[in-house]
């Protein structure tokens, strides 16, 4: 298996479904169509889950790179 950056991955991940925690700990759920160098991370049909359960479905949304946490490409 070849070493992997961070980017390579982010760039994998596009058009997929993504989970994505950040600070505070809040999740959501959606499928990534954009980042940039900041990680700044644009989802399309977002969910904000709650124990593994969508709380609230959001729709389109930015989430800004110094929130995140993680990403897990799911």
């Amino acid at each position: 298996m070849g070493e992997k950056r961070p980017f390579d991955i982010l760039n994998n991940a596009l058009n997929n479904t993504v989970v994505i925690g950040l600070k505070g700990g809040v999740t959501f759920r959606g499928t990534l169509v954009a980042y940039d160098v900041h990680m700044n991370l644009v989802l399309d049909k977002a969910e904000q889950l709650e124990k593994g359960e969508v709380k609230q479905g959001i729709g389109t949304c930015l989430l800004r790179g110094d929130s995140v946490v993680y990403i897990s490409p799911s």
